[in-house]
């Protein structure tokens, strides 16, 4: 069976920066699943492993614009401490929930911490970084009805996936 919209497809993968820097990896944390055409993965991976099959290797490279973009300077931003909980030990390289101008949620890393003032960067962590995947397709199959409605796929336990 083909790799198409509206199969589950299982794989295992390796995800390298242009230097050669692990950034992620399925290895022990068992098979990655997905929904194919449900944007449930980045669309420079998706589109490249369309149409293959159970047991291929595909190595892509993924450029930023089909990545998770390039780094936006305008979703740096400098805010009060006061704005974090008062308990709350705030440390360079930590990750809060924050909600964007427009409403969505989104998640911001402190990048600086300057006197009474925090620097926190709304750009995903791998904005503006060239992904270089070595995937194996394990598996395809066709999604089911909960899976299409759901918009993911579910490991064979029925559990939802969230990678």
């Amino acid at each position: 069976m083909q790799i198409a919209d509206q199969k589950v497809v299982t794989l295992d993968y390796t995800l390298k920066d242009d230097e050669g820097t692990l950034i992620d990896s399925s290895e022990g944390r068992g098979d990655f699943i997905y929904l194919h055409g449900a944007r449930n993965i980045v669309a420079g991976l998706e589109n490249a492993l369309l149409g293959k099959t159970a047991n291929d290797e595909v190595s892509v490279a993924v450029q930023p614009e089909e990545g998770y973009g390039e780094r936006d300077d305008e979703l740096l931003q400098t805010v009060p401490k006061e704005m974090f909980e008062e308990e709350a030990e705030i440390n360079v390289g930590m990750q809060f929930h924050a909600q964007s101008p427009e409403g969505e949620m989104m998640i911001v890393t402190v990048v600086e911490l300057d006197g009474d003032n925090v620097v926190i960067d709304g750009n995903h962590p791998l904005a503006g970084v060239s992904l270089n995947f070595d995937v194996k397709v394990i598996a395809v199959r066709d999604a089911s009805a909960e899976e299409l409605e759901h918009g993911h796929a579910h490991d064979p336990n029925g559990e939802h996936h969230d990678h």
